[in-house]
């Protein structure tokens, strides 16, 4: 996302600064003609690198955007008036940047635009998913149960998106220590074989400690080489798997890749019902529900095939039907939402489909630190092998010789 300066007219004829997020500047061009503005003179703000990773680090946190929600709900519940409900919210809000945000939501309220709109104005706090409950609830005049119902969907969201990242960590920084171990014993501990050896006449080092002191001898005379290659591997890395090729490589593996297949694809199906949930139930059109949820899945193979059924569904054909051919989606969830469809229930349904997946999770988090344990110690074992063979064999083939 980058932030664009627009200059444009409003209704009464003034012109207007403003900026709003965007990917690109025809995405923001497409972002603001929605807006019913059409900009005069639109540019990406340049800032420094710094400046980009403060923004990145000071974006709102899930739980800030929950409390956020929440505080709204009961504000206007209470009877206050919208604009009065914002300024309290915005008084008791810790994250600067969401402070600054809602100041800017108040002004354009204020100005006479609706919230969701407001809101919409800043892509990268608020989702479409909470910009779309906003709008549901101001048409139906239910605006403090829509934001309860966001705040509820995104403390879900939040909570199950962080027993996924509780599977994952473990191994991670079993593999860092490995690494770390792994990288010390070659550059410290290994040369001073090296000179143990030196000066004896005859004595060859075994093979796997030669190759590992070649490693070592190598690291030490050109780390900076390393060092560079190291950077510029992650930084590449990191701006591939960003982009739309990588993304696509990264979100396939999820989907396919041995053990953590089952994990994500309970997750996904959990969030698509949990998110389809929370928009069935704020009176949203099955179409734009469809539409919401593939991009809150978070995965662009399952939100391909939401987009085929959202397809299907748009020529007459049943939600349940269209699902039903989807490989990406579990046989579970187009048989519970065709039991909804016919019993004119889908949102306890599809409730019920996020509640069953969202233990799922739980038990797969558990079934995948089983087998991951017992691998990370079989290939902490073979490791710790290599290095003791590598330091001891030359000791060992010292013992009971004599070297002139």
């Amino acid at each position: 996302m980058a932030t664009f300066k627009y200059t444009a007219r409003d209704a009464a004829g003034e012109t207007v600064k403003a900026t709003i997020d965007a990917r690109d500047e025809r995405d923001a061009t497409k972002k603001l003609k929605e807006q019913g503005i059409t900009p005069s003179e639109l540019k990406e703000q340049s800032g420094s690198a710094t400046a980009g990773l403060m923004d990145k680090l000071n974006q709102p946190k899930s739980k800030d955007k929950v409390l956020f929600g929440r505080q709204l709900s009961t504000l206007i519940n209470a009877g206050l008036p919208l604009v009065q409900s914002l300024r309290n919210v915005g008084d008791q809000t810790t994250n600067k940047k969401l402070q600054l945000t809602i100041g800017q939501v108040i002004s354009d309220v204020e100005g006479g635009m609706a919230l969701s709109v407001a809101l919409a104005k800043h892509p990268r706090i608020f989702n479409k998913v909470f910009i779309s409950l906003v709008a549901a609830g101001e048409a139906s005049g239910t605006l403090d149960k829509a934001l309860e119902r966001i705040a509820d969907q995104q403390e879900k969201d939040a909570d199950l998106v962080s027993k996924v990242r509780s599977a994952m960590i473990y191994p991670l920084i079993v593999i860092v220590v490995m690494v770390a171990v792994l990288g010390f014993m070659i550059v410290k501990v290994l040369p001073q074989v090296k000179v143990l050896y030196q000066g004896l006449n005859g004595a060859q080092l075994p093979l796997v400690t030669r190759v590992l002191l070649a490693i070592s001898d190598f690291i030490i005379a050109f780390w900076w080489i390393v060092a560079i290659i190291v950077g510029v591997l992650a930084f590449f890395g990191t701006r591939y798997a960003r982009s739309v090729g990588g993304r696509r490589i990264m979100d396939k593996a999820k989907l396919t890749m041995w053990p953590v297949k089952p994990l994500f694809t309970k997750m996904y199906m959990a969030r698509f019902a949990r998110t389809g949930t929370t928009l069935v139930a704020s009176g949203v059109p099955l179409i734009q529900v469809l539409e919401i949820t593939g991009e809150a899945v978070n995965n662009m193979f399952v939100q391909e095939a939401i987009n085929r059924a959202a397809e299907k569904a748009k020529g007459g054909k049943a939600l349940s039907d269209s699902l039903a051919p989807e490989k990406y989606f579990l046989t579970l969830v187009p048989n519970m939402i065709r039991i909804g469809e016919q019993s004119g229930s889908l949102e306890k349904m599809l409730d019920k489909i996020a509640d069953y997946y969202e233990k799922e999770v739980d038990t797969q988090v558990k079934a995948i630190s089983t087998i991951i344990e017992p691998v990370l110690m079989v290939i902490l074992g073979i490791v710790a092998f290599v290095i003791v063979a590598a330091v001891l064999l030359p000791i060992y083939s010292l013992a009971g010789k004599s070297f002139v």
